[in-house]
Parts: C-alpha cells; sequence; structure tokens
C-alpha cells in the first residue's frame, strides 16, 4: 500500500506527533543492530513522518533485527555537527540538508545555487540524473553513504518582520538569518543583505531580539518553527531548493548483513519517494496557512535577482567545477 499523504492524512499524522513528540521508541530486544538516526526537522514534518514509516518498516521486514531510531528536532546536534558524528561513526545515520555538508563535500552544495531550478519537478530531475550522481561520488569520497536521492524539503522563501521583500533594492543591509553555509552567505550578500548564519535552535530568539530582521527557510520550518509569530511578510522567492540526503556512515552501514542492506535501502527508497510526492501537493497548502496566520504574501520574479547574482554564479562556477556546473546548466539553463 502506498505511503504518499494526502493533506488531510498529513494533517492528521501531525496531530498524532504531537501528542507523542517527548517520547522514543525502545529498541527492540531482539535486535542485532540497534542504530540512531538523527534530523532537524520537527516531528510534525513529512520527512520525520516518512522517516519513522520506513524505520517502522524496516523493524517489521528485518523481524526486529534492524532497529533504527529517528530523533528529530536537532536532539542528536546541529546539521553540521551531526554531519559530522555521522562521519566519525558516533551517530550511524541523520537526514542532512545538502547545504550543512559543503563543509565537508563543497560540492553538496550545488543543489542550492540560487534561482537554479523554477520547481520541485526541475530540481528532483536533476538531483536523479548526472549531477546527482556526481554530488552522490563526491559525498562517497567525503564519508559518507547515501540512500537513493535526496529528500525534498520544499523551495526556500524569504521573511521579514520591517519590509515586504519584492525588489532586489529591498535587500539592501537587510539583517537576515541563512543557513549555515558558504553558499547562502555569499547568496545574500551579493544581493546586499547583511546575512548572518544562525543555527535553527538560536533563531526564534534571535528573531524576537532583533539580532535578524528576517530569515531564508522553507514554508515547513517557518509553520513548524512558528516563526510567523516573529515575521511579518513572507516572500516567495524560490531562490533555492533544499534537498535533504540520507547519509549513514560507512562503516555501521557495511557492517550490516546484505539482506538488511536491501531492506533498509529498499523502505527508505519507497520513504522518500513517497515523501517528494507529497511536499509538492503540501508546499501551496503551507503557504496559505502562513498566510491565514497573518502573514503578507508577495511573489518575487527571478529575472532581476538573477542579473544581480553574475559575479556570484562566476564564484561558484569556479568552485564547483565545469563538469559539475556543466551538469547543472543542463537543467537549469544558462546561469551565469
Amino acid at each position: 500500500m502506498s505511503r504518499i499523504l494526502s493533506r488531510s492524512a498529513f494533517t492528521a499524522a501531525t496531530a498524532a506527533a504531537f501528542a507523542g513528540v517527548a517520547f522514543v521508541r525502545s529498541p527492540a530486544r531482539a535486535a542485532q543492530f540497534s542504530y540512531k538516526l538523527g534530523h532537524s526537522t520537527r516531528p510534525t514534518e513529512n520527512l520525520h513522518l516518512h522517516l519513522t514509516s520506513a524505520t517502522d518498516a524496516i523493524r517489521a521486514a528485518s523481524g526486529g533485527r534492524l532497529d533504527i531510531q529517528v530523533f528529530p528536532s536537532g536532539q542528536l546536534g546541529t546539521d553540521a555537527a551531526t554531519a559530522e558524528e555521522v562521519r566519525s561513526g558516533a551517530v550511524q545515520m541523520a537526514a542532512i540538508p545538502a547545504v550543512n555538508l559543503q563543509e565537508s563535500v563543497p560540492l553538496a552544495g550545488i543543489d542550492s545555487t540560487a534561482f537554479a531550478f523554477r520547481d520541485h519537478a526541475q530540481a528532483q530531475h536533476a538531483m536523479d540524473g548526472p549531477l546527482g550522481d556526481f554530488v552522490i561520488k563526491s559525498l562517497a569520497a567525503g564519508g559518507y553513504h547515501i540512500v537513493y536521492r535526496p529528500f525534498d524539503l520544499d523551495f526556500r522563501q524569504v521573511s521579514s518582520a520591517t519590509h515586504a521583500i519584492a525588489k532586489v533594492a529591498d535587500f539592501a543591509d537587510f539583517k537576515v538569518r541563512v543557513a549555515t553555509s558558504k553558499i547562502m552567505l555569499d547568496l545574500f550578500k551579493t544581493l546586499g543583505a547583511s546575512p548572518t548564519p544562525i543555527d535553527l535552535s538560536a533563531l526564534y530568539v534571535s528573531l524576537q531580539t532583533k539580532l535578524v530582521d528576517g530569515l531564508e527557510i522553507s514554508p515547513s520550518a517557518m509553520l513548524g518553527f512558528k516563526f510567523y509569530e516573529v515575521q511579518k511578510y513572507l516572500a516567495i522567492t524560490n531562490h533555492a531548493w533544499s534537498g535533504f540526503w540520507l547519509t549513514a556512515n560507512p562503516q555501521a552501514w557495511n557492517d550490516l548483513p546484505p539482506d538488511l542492506q536491501a531492506i533498509a535501502t529498499r523502505e527508505f527508497t519507497t520513504a522518500i519517494i513517497a515523501q517528494r510526492k507529497d511536499m509538492v501537493g503540501l508546499s501551496q497548502g503551507i503557504i496559505a496557512d502562513l498566510g491565514r496566520k497573518g502573514m503578507a504574501t508577495n511573489t518575487v520574479d527571478p529575472v532581476a535577482m538573477r542579473a544581480k547574482l553574475q559575479p556570484y554564479y562566476r564564484r561558484w562556477r569556479a568552485e564547483f567545477g565545469e563538469t559539475a556546473w556543466s551538469l547543472l546548466e543542463r537543467t537549469s539553463g544558462k546561469l551565469g
């Protein structure tokens, strides 16, 4: 039976997740392998719901031999810290944003190149093809086993407490929180903003105290972390697609017998495909929810943004290399 969630089913599932958020299932006593899997999204977001669906299926299909416990909301550490814990083997698995893998594997951030993709289908197509293959090879060389292709955590948008962001000039001196990555810092600096990397765990207070006036983040995170309470405006910029790679420590993965590897790969692949399909349908509904919660919404034309970003594109073409950049432009078209 398909595990794809309708919007109504997703709402019901999130309510159930809230009811159980304080609890983590105890490992099955018969488990031959007990692994941890961390991620930074909330228990109500569809990435978590699909991950727990997959780990339940893995536990059942393996007869309890492989028990993978999922830890949401950064319980095992920040995205950057968890990425390093997976490489070291302190944590066996994690779903990590591509931009947070960039510190150890620079090419990992290429899927967040500004205004590279117009929609979910185009972004997923790029990461399912030669570009995704190239990134996976780089991640493997950097110390990560990758399960299938990335989750789709939506396009990132810009919110503000002070003024609407509608054109390039609106970014001038705008104090904006960005994800902790070089490519996001460079993007907003080039647009004329004053970007500051802040971890999700400290972001709400940073917005309350006006350390920053706005942020760039996915609408689902905006909703899940209730940032709409301290933000007034939402600009639909679609400035970067947000992919999460399901990573595993290579030694921990290789320790699994072939049959358990096959079960885990099958169930996680099913979950990733279902989550991506869900996100396409959920995205517009989440933006509408934010509007109902009081956020004034406008859509930004990417053409003027791309024109402003020509120096940015030149820098990242050199950073990622000609091979990777040409693979990106096969899907995105000419960027700079």
